[in-house]
């Protein structure tokens, strides 16, 4: 049995080498130490040997065995070391070649006209205010005036938030920036000069609507603010953001609950692609009193414009796109084209 045994073992490190993957080294095994292997059919042949005799053979089975289990591991680590290195060569990183490089940022277009319409203001001594996005109901409708049965308040196009404020009603994600004109105003005192760039939120998505969106409203509070400072202020605003004076502004009569008179404002361009064309652009007016007066201040004594106008949209006319929802996409051949 011996020559047997030696044999076997031979037979067993020959289909160890032969196999050169893991799995095919797993078929080998199983000839040799599986239920139906090799070994196994050695040691059922010892239940017809005398006890001294199947002692013996026994003991030489068992170091065939771990001759083969051996043989098997040490297989198994060449096949592994192997693919490890076949890896680490796929890898490797050829040191003296060129590095990729790092591009460099840029900032959002949107955010470009943000900053853009921030130093124009500016520059016309308006203050920038800053307030939070979540609001409370006062502060974003019944302080500018809107009626509690206003179609702005339904779930329909307001976000609310599971949290009430002091008064029982829930919060809500800010539809406008004018509630940081409330918030700027009831703590300055006249002449107040501000606007209020930021972040706002509704119900609404389309190729020219999205449901956060950016605004930046004005407000100009004083003794003697009438509709035409609101004219000159907003006609002069657009021709330095456009860099031109090729375009012709207009004010229609319209209806927003916190302005009165109310207008909406129309440019249009007298060259350029869009020559001929009206765009809405803004929606403006001389500030209700009864804002005024939720503003802390008397409307007998003080006046004063309001404006509000959305930054996708300056930005859209600005670098001629004509579908919002790009501006989100995150689409870097898209918004590489702003790149300083």
């Amino acid at each position: 049995m011996s020559n047997t045994l030696e044999d076997l073992i031979s037979a067993a490190q020959s289909a160890f080498e032969k196999a050169t993957d893991a799995a095919a080294l797993e078929n080998a095994k199983a000839q040799f130490l599986g239920k139906q292997g090799a070994v196994t059919e050695q040691m059922k042949r010892l239940a017809s040997l005398e006890p001294a005799q199947k002692r013996e053979e026994g003991a030489k089975i068992n170091l065939a065995k771990q001759a083969i289990e051996a043989a098997l591991n040490a297989r198994r680590e060449a096949i592994a070391q192997a693919v490890l290195a076949l890896q680490l060569a796929e890898q490797t990183i050829d040191v003296t070649l060129p590095g990729r490089g790092r591009r460099t940022g840029g900032i959002h277009p949107v955010i470009k006209t943000w900053q853009r319409v921030e130093q124009i203001f500016q520059s016309i001594g308006f203050e920038v205010a800053d307030g939070p996005e979540i609001e409370t109901d006062w502060t974003n409708f019944t302080a500018l005036n809107n009626p509690l049965n206003h179609p702005a308040r339904s779930m329909q196009d307001t976000f609310y938030v599971d949290i009430k404020d002091e008064q029982g009603l829930p919060l809500l994600l800010r539809t406008h920036t004018s509630p940081m004109q409330v918030r700027y105003a009831r703590t300055h005192t006249p002449p107040i000069k501000v606007i209020a760039p930021g972040r706002t939120y509704r119900v609404d998505s389309d190729a020219t609507h999205s449901p956060m969106f950016h605004q930046v409203e004005g407000l100009w509070i004083a003794e003697d603010i009438s509709f035409a400072d609101l004219k000159g202020v907003y006609t002069d605003f657009m021709r330095c953001f456009f860099e031109t004076d090729d375009l012709e502004i207009r004010f229609r009569p319209s209806f927003f609950p916190f302005t009165e008179p109310s207008a909406e404002i129309d440019m249009m361009f007298t060259s350029g692609p869009n020559k001929g064309r009206w765009l809405e652009i803004s929606g403006a007016g001389q500030v209700h009193p009864d804002v005024v007066r939720n503003f802390g201040l008397d409307p007998e004594k003080y006046i004063g414009f309001a404006f509000g106008s959305g930054l996708e949209r300056l930005t859209m006319l600005r670098y001629g796109v004509h579908d919002l929802r790009q501006f989100f996409e995150g689409d870097l051949r898209f918004l590489a084209q702003f790149a300083d």
